[in-house]
């Protein structure tokens, strides 16, 4: 438990840079910060399959087939979903909507597994439904002080909204699917898993770039150009898009898949809340502020949930429960 706690807590420190980097890169498409960081993740997993190669090799071609769809739902059509949603949309309905997944998560893996006949990760929904609660009503408190309306209007509006619960469909499917295929297989793969989704993600990111490059090459994109491939700040660019590739990528899903691999998926998708406190923490110290009222209240009732909802799947909990 303690062990995947921890690998969880250093996946979603590690995720949270992805919300930075577009503070820090703010000239730059998010299309392209997309392309230019999951380019990065395959390049350097090329590198590290080498010291994966043993495991690598043992992956069967449906593994690799399981891979390539983790990848293409989980990274990429994830984030082209979410960035065409606030471009539609504006950033605060989606990302309140994407700001659920704790919850959306935790209630389809016990969905699912009741509906496999049960088992050792299945919880009471009385028990489940109070550390769900706390998680929902902290995710509201921190994305409802935005300050904006949430206004409707026109066929763009719906549509950024279709494709942000699109975007929540994606990422609620891929931790839940990562997790049955880990813990279905012997302990140690965390690492050599994280380098498969890492090439897989290699040609199609090669793809995405290229059709990025020909759409404005034939005047479809938007009215201000990119400086293909490299932008206005190449270094700070590469840079960025290196360090995501291999942190918030690489060790973040290795750190991730360890987590899936040690506990039960339903507490998994609860601690996703790790990722949101993280890009909370580096927005604040970017914009050089301290939190508001209601933000730190937010934020105190998803600690409360996370620990909630610990409790509830540890050891000593169902030992508790068992002889009342």
């Amino acid at each position: 438990m303690l062990a995947g706690l921890s690998a969880a807590l250093g996946a979603g420190l590690l995720w949270g840079l992805v919300f930075l980097t577009p503070l820090v890169l703010d000239d730059y498409p998010g299309f392209m910060l997309a392309v230019g960081r999951y380019l990065a993740f395959g390049v350097l997993a090329l590198g590290l399959a080498w010291f994966d190669r043993k495991a690598l090799m043992q992956l069967a071609r449906a593994d690799w087939v399981e891979a390539a769809k983790l990848a293409l739902i989980g990274n990429l059509l994830y984030y082209a979903t979410l960035a065409s949603a606030i471009q539609l949309a504006g950033a605060p309905v989606p990302t309140l909507i994407i700001g659920t997944l704790p919850v959306v998560i935790a209630i389809s893996a016990n969905l699912l597994d009741r509906r496999r006949g049960g088992g050792e990760d299945t919880v009471a929904w009385p028990r489940l439904i109070v550390p769900l609660v706390l998680i929902l009503a902290g995710l509201l408190a921190v994305h409802g002080d935005s300050g904006h309306g949430l206004s409707a209007g026109g066929d763009d509006y719906l549509l950024g909204l279709a494709f942000a619960v699109l975007a929540l469909a994606c990422w609620t499917w891929y931790p839940i699917r990562n997790s049955r295929w880990l813990r279905a297989r012997s302990p140690g793969l965390a690492r050599a898993w994280a380098t498969a989704q890492g090439l897989a993600t290699l040609p199609v990111a090669v793809l995405a770039g290229l059709g990025y490059w020909a759409w404005g090459l034939f005047g479809a994109a938007s009215a201000a150009p990119f400086d293909w491939p490299l932008g206005p700040q190449p270094q700070r660019f590469v840079l960025m898009c290196l360090l995501l590739g291999l942190a918030a990528s690489w060790l973040g899903t290795l750190l991730w898949n360890k987590a899936s691999q040690s506990l039960p998926a339903a507490l998994v998708g609860q601690l996703i809340v790790f990722e949101t406190l993280a890009a909370l923490l580096y927005a604040f110290i970017w914009y050089q502020r301290w939190p508001s009222l209601a933000e730190a209240a937010g934020i105190a009732l998803l600690v409360a949930g996370v620990i909630g909802g610990v409790r509830v799947f540890s050891p000593a909990g169902d030992t508790r429960a068992a002889t009342q």
